[in-house]
Formats: structure tokens, C-alpha cells, sequence
């Protein structure tokens, strides 16, 4: 457990502390070894761990028995692994309400539970949730920040450095991933950290998620075909065909779904929906959700791949690069009420990600490893989206942003779109 002293700061640690000030419950939700605990902790008075393994057995029972005795604990207290027993958030929201006060409940979770029918209550006026996520570049020091998102919706960007990143040096942080316990670690042991996540997901995570004995072979098999599809509208029917053909499985649509829907609970995955703008033209919009995981060493560890082996294969590389620089953004547009969207239309215009605010402003922006000739790219579906636009009905875009994995100095062109190396950015 980290100390306080050499605790990382998160961006989710403003979210906890506005959720402790707004709700009586907080409920942290994310993937197991993302830092939801070691960030809980920072803000809560007393805890219970109810995976604690000499009084797992005790807890469950007092759950049952009179779970007040398990509720009382100077506030903020923390229940960690909460769905291990889900009368906690009846329990929880009953005594909130007795109290009249805020902030007297952390509940963190890394699934959802398995028995909800002892949750009586929607939680609606009691619980503010946080998602949180692995660490972006910004959290583990890989971004000075000195790009900020939240400022290009007030202004024209300035021209601005970021930290100098090399194509291996993106390769690596692809692989290590945004997991906490592997930062600051020997390159050895920190790319390890995504390999034995997946092991964990494999061979236990998804079994205990609703206690479905699914089979660890084919758990490993729909993650590789998940990896191969990252950054892409893949149905369940094309990871049915991708499997027949590279692992000789014969798994079912159906089938595929359920086991995506056990790694959607415990937030292995998760999938960008579709942005949905009024347009001048009849284009028709894609609605298909975009395939990530939630984070792209997740990726590299089912396909087996390190830095070397991506430096080698640039499609994938690319690919893989939109995951980070998705988990990124999507840690940063949490902070400032922000959503993520992509956009995809029946003439086959995209655009990687959309920061849409909840004020209605919004931000257009194309992921690109790098490079005169991906930038150019990049920029042209920027500006044919923005034409496409109807400004009558809707803010035209704050910003269109070329974000990019390597070079060294975030600046705005002479078209008006910028470009911002990853290692600048910022909420």
C-alpha cells in the first residue's frame, strides 16, 4: 500500500472529493488494479476490506446478520469490494438518510454485482459515482501538461512543448499501461504487470463476475480477437469470423456476447459510442460502438506483443496508440463533465474522438501516430466534419485537434487546426 507521502495524485481524486461534497454515498468503480482503493483511502476515515482473508467469511455473515455493526466507522468510511455483499448499498443509503449529511460512505468496486436483487433502491439523489481508470500519460509523468483541454474551450491554443517522446518510448507505454503498481518499476517488471492482469482475468475475474463457469481458453481467445479489432466497428458476428479463422474456434455470436458482457462488469472493456450531430447533409450516421479496451497494454499482453515486436507492425502500432490516447482522453473529459464520442458516416468520413461537454461545446479531434503526411490526413477529416456541420442548430467546434504521438511542440496551422503531441495534454 502506498503512503500518503509517495501516494501518485489522480485526476479522480477531484471527482472523490465533489462527489463527497455533493452525495452521501460515493461509489469508485473501475478496474481491479487501477488505483481505486489506494485513492479511496486518501479521503476515508475508517475501512472495512471485505476481501480481507481471515474475516472475509466473519463479514459475510454480519452482512447478513446486522450489517449496521459494519457500517459503523468514523466517515468517510470506505467499504472496499462492496458488491461482495450489495445489501450494503440499501444499508448504506438508509442510514445517509438518517444522518441528513454528505460524504459519509466510499463504496469502490471492480465489478458489478453478482446478486442484485438485494438492491432495493436506484440510489437516485444519495449516490455520485466516479468511473475511474488506469493512469494516463498526464497521472504517471509521461505528460507535463502543458496543453490543457479544459483551456482550449476558453481560447486559442498557445504553442506549447511537452515531454519529448520517441516512437519506442510510445511503444512501451502502450505496453506497460496505465497500472499504477508498474509505474517507476525496471522495464522488465512493469511490462509484467499487463501479462499478469490478463492472466487474472482469464483464469479467475471473469469466472467470479457472476459465477458462470466460463472456460479460460476461450476467455484468452476473445481477448486476442478483441486486440486485433481495437480502434475498429468489429460486430460480434466479425470476432465470430476472426476467431474460425486465426484460432480455429467455433464460438457463437451469442456465446461472444456473454463473455464480452463479463468483461464489460468488470470494465476490461469499454466501447465508445457514436456521436450523433445535426449536419447540413442527409449523411447517414453510423451507430456502432468502437471497440477499446480500457487500456491498450490489455492488448498487447493477449496478443503476446512488446515494444519491439509493435515497432516492427506500425498498423497495429497505430491502432493500439488510438487506445492509449482514448483511455487518456477519457480520464481528462471525466474531470471537466466531458464525454468521449466517435463518428463515422455512410460516406466514410470519421473522426476519432469527439469531446463533447455537457454545455454543448465540443471539441473535433484525429488520433495520428505522427508525421507530416498523417498530420495533412488527420487535418483534411477535421475540416470536411466541421463543413459538415449545421452551426445554425449547434455550437460550431471550439477546436479541431491533430493529437499525436510523437514530436516535441504542441501549434496551431495556419487552417486553424492544431496539433498536440500526447505528452502535453492535460484536463
Amino acid at each position: 500500500m502506498e503512503t500518503e507521502k509517495e501516494y501518485k495524485k489522480r485526476v479522480a481524486d477531484i471527482l472523490i472529493d465533489q462527489q463527497l461534497e455533493a452525495a452521501g454515498i460515493v461509489l469508485i468503480e473501475g478496474a481491479k488494479w487501477c488505483g481505486k482503493t489506494t485513492s479511496a483511502l486518501q479521503k476515508a476515515e475508517s475501512v472495512l476490506f471485505m476481501d480481507e482473508p481471515k474475516r472475509q467469511d466473519e463479514y459475510m455473515r454480519l452482512a447478513e446478520a446486522d450489517i449496521d455493526v459494519l457500517l459503523d466507522g468514523a466517515t468517510p468510511r470506505l467499504i472496499d469490494e462492496w458488491q461482495k455483499a450489495p445489501q450494503f448499498w440499501d444499508a448504506c443509503r438508509f442510514i445517509v438518510d438518517r444522518r441528513g449529511d454528505e460524504g459519509q460512505f466510499i463504496l469502490t468496486g471492480s465489478a458489478e454485482p453478482v446478486d442484485q436483487s438485494k438492491m432495493n433502491h436506484t440510489g437516485t439523489g444519495r449516490v455520485g459515482w466516479v468511473k475511474m481508470r488506469p493512469m494516463s500519460l498526464y497521472e504517471s509523468g509521461e505528460s507535463n501538461g502543458s496543453v490543457s483541454l479544459l483551456d482550449l474551450f476558453d481560447g486559442p491554443l498557445k504553442p506549447a512543448a511537452g515531454i519529448e517522446l520517441n516512437l519506442r518510448d510510445i511503444c512501451y507505454l502502450i505496453c506497460r499501461g496505465g497500472w499504477p503498481k508498474a509505474i517507476g518499476k525496471s522495464e522488465q517488471a512493469a511490462l509484467k504487470q499487463a501479462f499478469n492482469y490478463v492472466d487474472a482475468v482469464a483464469k479467475r475475474e471473469i469466472i467470479e463476475v457472476d459465477a458462470v463457469n466460463r472456460s479460460e481458453t476461450n476467455t484468452r481467445r476473445i481477448l486476442r480477437s478483441y486486440a486485433r479489432h481495437q480502434a475498429t466497428q468489429a460486430t460480434n458476428g466479425t470476432i465470430a469470423a476472426d476467431l474460425s479463422m486465426n484460432d480455429g474456434s467455433t464460438l457463437d455470436s451469442g456465446t461472444i456476447a456473454s463473455y464480452l458482457n463479463a468483461l464489460r462488469k468488470i470494465f476490461v472493456i469499454e466501447d465508445m459510442e457514436a456521436w450523433n450531430p445535426n449536419l447540413r447533409s442527409k449523411a447517414a450516421i453510423r451507430t456502432t460502438a468502437t471497440r477499446y479496451f480500457v487500456d491498450p497494454s490489455i492488448a498487447t499482453a493477449s496478443l503476446g506483443l512488446g515494444p519491439s515486436d509493435l515497432m516492427k507492425d506500425l498498423n497495429t502500432l497505430g491502432l493500439l496508440f488510438e487506445t492509449l490516447a482514448v483511455r487518456d482522453l477519457r480520464v481528462y473529459a471525466e474531470v471537466i463533465n466531458g464525454n468521449i464520442f466517435h463518428y463515422r458516416d455512410n460516406n466514410g468520413l470519421e473522426c476519432d474522438s469527439v469531446l463533447h461537454l455537457r454545455n454543448g461545446h465540443y471539441g473535433l479531434i484525429e488520433i495520428k501516430l505522427g508525421g507530416e503526411k498523417l498530420i495533412e490526413e488527420g487535418a483534411a477529416n477535421l475540416l470536411s466534419l466541421s463543413k459538415k456541420i449545421d452551426s445554425e442548430k449547434m455550437y460550431a467546434p471550439s477546436f479541431m485537434m491533430v493529437l499525436v504521438a510523437t514530436g516535441h511542440y504542441a501549434y496551431p496551422r495556419k487552417d486553424g487546426v492544431i496539433v498536440v503531441p500526447i505528452s502535453s495534454l492535460k484536463y
